[in-house]
């Protein structure tokens, strides 16, 4: 892997880690509202959230699989 390979890759991953750290947050957040702390409404919109950073996490990967294919046409740019 040549220097330029693992740029794209270390953007790659940091791509499908911030929607893991949203969905962290979220979960804490649930956490909260299941224990009284946090109005249940927030506990739903949570919710909502967790399953909308799980979908960008999947599409990152995807993404990710996409850029390093050795049938990809284009190697070099990520697909958006």
């Amino acid at each position: 892997m040549d220097e330029g390979e693992f740029a794209r890759l270390q953007k790659a991953v940091h791509d499908a880690r911030r929607p893991l750290n949203r969905i962290t947050m979220q979960s804490e957040l649930i956490k909260l509202a299941l224990e009284g702390a946090v109005p249940k409404d927030k506990a739903l919109t949570a919710l909502d959230k967790i399953i909308a950073g799980s979908k960008d996490c999947s599409d990152s990967l995807s993404d990710l699989v996409a850029q390093f294919s050795p049938n990809s046409n284009d190697a070099g740019s990520p697909t958006e």
